[in-house]
C-alpha cells in the first residue's frame, strides 16, 4: 500500500532526536496535507503518534474515548438505537456524551474549539465571524453529537431543556444549519413565533444549498399558520416549493385554504419578496455564501483540485442557476446531472423533522 511505503521511507529518514524527528514529521504532514496526499498526512500522523511520551498517548486517549469507546463510535451506537427506537439508551448514552464534550472541550480565555468540517465552512465561519481566539479543532464533529442529544430531549418530551444544549451544538459550529434546524422545531413546538423567525433568520445564513434554503422558508410558513397569518405564510411555502419542492408543502397550502374557508392565491415571486421584507428575511441565498463557494471554486480550479473544485462548483449553481458555472462543471463532468444539483444527497429533506444523522452539508 502506498501508505506502508511512505511510512518506509519516513521512518528512513528520523535521526532518533525526539525534537528534530517531531519537527520533521510535522513539516511532512503540513507538505502532504497541502498536496492533499492522504496516505502521506495518515504515515506522519502514525509516526508523531510512535514518538510521542507514553503520558500524551494516555491524554489523547482520554480525550477522545468515553468507557474505552471512541467517541465517534459512540455516536455511531447512539444513532442505531434510535433506528431501533431503543430512546432510553439512546438518550443516556447521548446525555453521557454530550457532559463528556462540555467537560474536556471548553474554551479557554485565547482559544475556542470548533467543529468545522470542511473548507466551505471554514473560510464562511472566518468571514462572518472573524474570531480572535486561536481555533482548536474538535477530533470529531461535535456539533452533530450535541444536535442527536438535543433531538432526543424533544422526542422524549423535554423541548425546553433542549435549547440550552442545542445552542451548544450550534456554538461548536455556528455555520451548520443542523442544529439551528433542531432549535427551530423546539420553538415550533412551543409556538414562539419570534424565536422561531429569529432562528430562521439565522438558519438562512448559512443555508448552502436550495434545500437547506426552502426548509428554512418552510418553517416559518409553519409557524405563520400556526399563528393564523395565513397570506404570509403561503408567501413563504411558496418560496419554500420555488427553491426545493417537497410534497409536504402542497398539503400545508391544502390546509391553509380549508382553514380560511377560500382558494389560495398565489403570490409573484415580487410578492413573495416584498413579504419576506416584513420579517426581514432575505429571498434566496446569503450573499457571504454564494462569494465563499464561488471563491473556493476559483481556487481549487487555479490549484487543479478537479474533485473539490465540481464540488464547489456545484453549490455555487444550486445556489445561482448560473449558466457559465454550469459550463465550468459540465466541461469537467460531461455527465453531470445539473438537474439534481439541489437535491441533497440522500434524497430529498424532510422538511417537517430534523433527521440527525443526515445533517445539512
Amino acid at each position: 500500500m502506498a501508505e506502508n511505503k511512505i511510512l518506509e521511507e519516513l521512518r528512513a529518514k528520523l535521526t532518533g532526536s525526539a525534537e528534530e524527528d517531531n519537527k520533521f514529521l510535522r513539516a511532512e504532514a503540513e507538505r502532504f496535507a497541502e498536496k492533499k496526499d492522504l496516505d502521506g498526512v495518515n504515515a506522519a500522523t502514525e509516526l508523531l503518534l510512535e514518538l510521542m511520551p507514553q503520558a500524551q498517548k494516555d491524554e489523547i486517549e482520554r480525550l477522545i474515548t468515553l468507557d474505552g469507546m471512541r467517541l465517534d463510535r459512540m455516536h455511531e451506537k447512539i444513532i442505531e438505537l434510535i433506528r431501533e427506537k431503543n430512546t432510553t439508551e439512546a438518550k443516556s448514552l447521548a446525555e453521557r456524551l454530550y457532559k463528556k464534550i462540555k467537560l474536556d472541550y471548553k474554551d479557554g480565555e485565547n482559544n475556542k474549539f470548533v467543529s468545522l468540517r470542511n473548507p466551505f465552512e471554514d473560510n464562511l465561519y472566518q468571514l462572518r465571524y472573524k474570531p480572535e481566539k486561536t481555533l482548536n479543532r474538535t477530533p470529531f464533529d461535535f456539533a452533530t453529537y450535541i444536535t442527536t442529544y438535543g433531538y432526543l430531549l424533544v422526542d422524549t418530551g423535554s423541548p425546553v431543556d433542549a435549547i440550552p444544549v442545542l445552542e451548544d451544538a450550534i456554538e461548536y459550529n455556528p455555520v451548520d444549519c443542523g442544529p439551528r434546524f433542531e432549535l427551530a422545531e423546539v420553538y415550533k413546538l412551543l409556538k414562539n413565533k419570534r424565536m422561531t423567525l429569529e432562528t430562521s433568520r439565522d438558519t438562512l445564513k448559512c443555508a448552502s444549498s436550495p434545500a437547506a434554503i426552502a426548509r428554512v422558508y418552510a418553517n416559518v410558513g409553519y409557524i405563520l399558520t400556526d399563528m393564523g397569518e395565513f397570506d404570509d405564510a403561503v408567501a413563504f411555502l411558496t418560496a419554500s416549493l420555488l427553491f426545493a419542492p417537497h410534497p409536504a408543502i402542497p398539503y400545508e397550502l391544502r390546509d391553509i385554504a380549508n382553514r380560511k374557508g377560500s382558494p389560495i392565491k398565489q403570490p409573484t415571486q415580487e410578492e413573495i419578496a416584498e413579504v419576506m421584507k416584513k420579517y426581514d428575511f432575505e429571498f434566496g441565498p446569503n450573499e457571504d455564501v454564494v462569494s465563499v463557494a464561488a471563491q473556493l471554486s476559483a481556487n481549487y480550479l487555479i490549484d487543479q483540485d478537479i474533485p473539490n473544485a465540481l464540488k464547489a462548483l456545484k453549490m455555487t449553481y444550486g445556489l445561482t442557476r448560473d449558466e457559465k458555472v454550469k459550463e465550468i462543471i459540465l466541461k469537467y463532468e460531461p455527465d453531470a446531472k445539473i438537474g439534481a444539483l439541489d437535491k441533497e444527497e440522500g434524497g430529498k429533506p424532510d422538511i417537517t423533522r430534523t433527521v440527525n444523522d443526515s445533517p445539512e452539508e
